[in-house]
């Protein structure tokens, strides 16, 4: 139970907590407060029947004393019965010499309840509350303080001639009321006072810890990657420090941020550069060489044909070798012309090859229906962008045809600017109907390389996949790339 009753305390809120420790401490102040009423009260309670039993016998022994002088005999014992009936926190009964308890005849002027005080000074309270006091004691209070039952016997001698007695007996009910009154308005009030208590700092605590919570929404940004965020400073001391704090790292963060990414966007500039340059060395270079190359193995086979039969075989079948070979390094150098940088990017517009890409996969993988949809793109974005775009299809679609045992695969690039999108920018998802992304499978090297080249341009990199419900690619690029690609683009020419 100890570690069930932690978990359950660690997973309550700070105002909880707090909340219930006061509301704890107001429990064991009010089971000290009760416990030392009912002491008093039963103090008090024994006081007060003990006072009332010595004036009642004082009072019994004067009436005897009176009715013996003023009543004959026959009657002395039914006057005094009349005369003792209204005696205060006792029982006073009239017996004659058998022991019978006469009846209480009425009498002429009937004094005021013993009660009356108590229940005039009840009057100015509340309905719901005088009718909370005005109910009986409950037994279990009633024994709490309720003093042993006393009895004190009165002779009453008439002539020498003793003619019955007065029995004086405790009666603590009525002082058990009064003190159940005064306890049960006590405990309303405090009660009262309690829930008001508790109210008001259930809104006090909520206030001081409001910035917490701010605190924590905060962190949550934070833990997002969104360094922009900024915390109002509060009022107390303590908090607008943490605050401070908070606004201090969060500033740090958006610092380092912003050059990481002007490092890494110059990364991939000088990357891309770099791979511009070998492709058009292979371009201009190499891909003349082997058509050189070619063009020398035709005239060998052509002059070949002046040698005698069996030369001219042999030479015959060596050309046809080395043009074996020279189409081989034709077929390597179009690969990497093409893994390097697709030579149409940048000569045609971006939705047509990014289209050719597509439809290319589609050719390849017939089993496989694909789909392509460009909504509002421009011509072009610059190297990095398109690179990026195109380079994000690529892997996507060869993750979908290696992994995903997909049918169906959607491509859709689109430029937003809405309500949604704080800021210009260039969309790509890329969903499939495959098996989806097991968790807890290592992520790719390509997927990694492609997060890096779209946070380096200020982007958004996401993928979200469910077993068994396919996935789904999400590429979101900032327009303000495209500013800094030309800015990189001229630094890099400089």
């Amino acid at each position: 139970m100890r570690p069930a009753a932690h978990a359950y305390w660690r997973a309550r809120t700070l105002r909880t907590q707090l909340l219930s420790l006061f509301i704890l401490i107001e429990l064991i102040a009010a089971a000290v407060a009760g416990v030392v009423s009912i002491f008093n009260a039963r103090s008090a309670t024994r006081v007060e029947i003990a006072a009332s039993m010595e004036l009642a016998e004082l009072w019994v022994k004067e009436a005897v004393l009176l009715a013996q002088r003023e009543t004959s005999a026959d009657r002395f014992l039914a006057d005094l019965s009349s005369q003792l009936r209204h005696a205060r926190h006792v029982r006073i009964e009239v017996r004659d010499v058998a022991g019978n308890v006469l009846e209480v005849r009425p009498a002429a002027v009937v004094p005021a309840p013993s009660g009356g005080e108590s229940e005039a000074s009840t009057t100015s309270l509340p309905t719901w509350l005088l009718s909370l006091v005005s109910a009986p004691a409950p037994a279990w209070f009633a024994a709490l303080i309720a003093p042993p039952t006393e009895r004190r016997v009165v002779p009453v001698v008439v002539q020498g001639v003793r003619i019955g007695s007065v029995d004086v007996v405790s009666e603590p009910k009525d002082e058990i009321g009064e003190k159940w009154e005064t306890t049960s308005v006590l405990g309303a009030v405090g009660l009262g006072v309690t829930l008001a208590v508790t109210g008001l700092l259930y809104l006090l605590v909520g206030r001081v810890l409001k910035p917490l919570t701010g605190l924590a929404a905060g962190l949550a940004e934070l833990e997002h990657r969104r360094y922009r965020v900024r915390l109002e400073r509060p009022q107390p001391a303590e908090l607008a420090i943490i605050t401070d704090r908070f606004n201090a790292l969060a500033e740090a963060l958006e610092a380092t941020l912003a050059e990481n990414q002007s490092l890494n966007r110059r990364l991939i500039t000088a990357q891309d550069d770099e791979r511009r340059r070998t492709a058009l060395d292979l371009h201009d270079e190499v891909g003349p060489s082997l058509f050189g190359l070619k063009a020398h193995a035709a005239s060998m086979a052509k002059a070949a044909e002046a040698l005698p039969e069996g030369a001219a075989a042999d030479m015959k079948e060596r050309v046809r070798d080395l043009n074996a070979i020279i189409d081989h390094l034709q077929a390597i150098n179009r690969g990497m012309l093409n893994r390097l940088r697709p030579m149409s990017l940048g000569q045609l517009p971006l939705a047509d090859v990014l289209s050719e890409l597509v439809s290319g996969r589609a050719r390849e993988y017939p089993q496989i229906r694909f789909s392509f949809v460009a909504e509002g793109i421009e011509r072009s974005y610059g190297d990095s962008i398109d690179l990026t775009l195109y380079r994000c299809i690529q892997e996507g679609l060869t993750n979908v045809i290696r992994h995903a045992e997909a049918t169906s695969v959607d491509v859709r690039v689109a430029a937003s600017q809405d309500d949604s999108v704080p800021e210009a920018s260039v969309t790509l998802a890329v969903r499939d109907n495959g098996r989806g992304i097991d968790p807890l499978a290592p992520k790719g090297l390509g997927s990694l390389g492609m997060r890096e080249r779209v946070e380096g341009l200020g982007g958004d990199y996401a993928i979200d996949s469910e077993r068994g419900r396919g996935t789904s690619l999400r590429v979101v690029i900032p327009l303000r790339a495209k500013e800094n690609d030309a800015g990189n683009m001229a630094a890099s020419k400089t």
